[in-house]
């Protein structure tokens, strides 16, 4: 069983061509120094969408170089809170839909899972873009339900009620990484971020090792998925499912109150998707497991 996987959902955090990135090259007309981290701790914060001279300005330099308030309403061209709203209710509606859907239908298995391989080439394919395109993040949330649909209802036929515990509990970590972002509780930086790709790596490759174990030898592989390894990989899986939301939840902040153009809106609700998706997914595991 696939999870999404919102390693490649970052771009916000990585980019070339004048967007924050610990990769990104220092632009023309600004020192080199605080270029391309907005989370530098020695460092005045930068703007991260702004070129040149304009990188160093704080958004309120730069409401009074522009005459208006920072990605308000009457900017069209930047991104706001209600275009994140919007676009995230619509890659979540339709990934609800979809699952529905198949779920209604009694899709095959084959078809879930043909359904979860579209939906990753489509989702790495935008992850690797460097321009957010409506329509391919709209067709992953699209087959990403299809595969959710699927893998709900056999997990219900053997723990009836599963799923909708997956997606209560999924709701219960949004909100309460929400508050804790909030209220400062967790603070994302560049070290939190390293931390998290880091073990998000090591819990991806451990996770495809197992995989190939159980594809090859039979079983459960090397044990990661059932048992006491199974709750304790279950809860870690959560646990970076809600640091990669927090995550979501700076890159959303960081680009309303710099003014981030209104494409950004489309990569916010894709990577707040992928990593809802993510966190269902490993709640839907760890509860079987006890209920097992």
């Amino acid at each position: 069983m696939r999870s999404s996987n919102p390693v490649f959902s970052r771009r916000g955090f990585s980019r070339d061509g004048g967007y924050a990135g610990f990769g990104a090259a220092p632009q023309a007309g600004g020192p080199a120094a605080v270029q391309g981290n907005p989370y530098a701790q020695t460092q005045a914060p930068t703007n991260p969408y702004a070129a040149g001279d304009q990188q160093n300005l704080t958004p309120e330099q730069l409401q009074q170089m522009y005459g208006a308030p920072p990605a308000g309403p009457l900017q069209t061209g930047r991104m706001t809170m209600d275009d994140v709203v919007m676009r995230t209710g619509m890659t979540l509606g339709t990934v609800i839909l979809a699952a529905a859907a198949a779920w209604i239908m009694e899709l095959p298995v084959a078809v879930g899972f043909g359904a979860a391989l579209v939906a990753m080439v489509l989702g790495l394919v935008q992850s690797f873009k460097r321009k957010a395109s409506p329509a391919l993040i709209m067709s992953y949330a699209l087959f990403e339900g299809v595969f959710l649909g699927v893998i709900s209802q056999v997990y219900n036929e053997r723990w009836s009620g599963i799923p909708m515990q997956a997606v209560l509990g999924t709701m219960a970590v949004f909100v309460g990484v929400l508050a804790a972002y909030k209220t400062r509780l967790i603070r994302v930086n560049a070290r939190f971020q390293r931390f998290v790709l880091g073990a998000a790596i090591g819990f991806l490759l451990l996770m495809s090792v197992n995989l190939l174990f159980a594809a090859f030898g039979g079983g459960d592989g090397l044990g990661f998925r059932s048992g006491g390894m199974g709750i304790l990989f279950g809860i870690i899986g959560v646990l970076l499912g809600a640091a990669f939301l927090a995550m979501d939840f700076k890159q959303v902040e960081d680009g309303v109150r710099y003014g981030a153009p209104r494409e950004e809106s489309w990569l916010a609700a894709f990577g707040l998707t992928l990593s809802l998706v993510w966190i269902y997914l490993e709640l839907l595991r760890l509860i079987s497991i006890f209920r097992d």
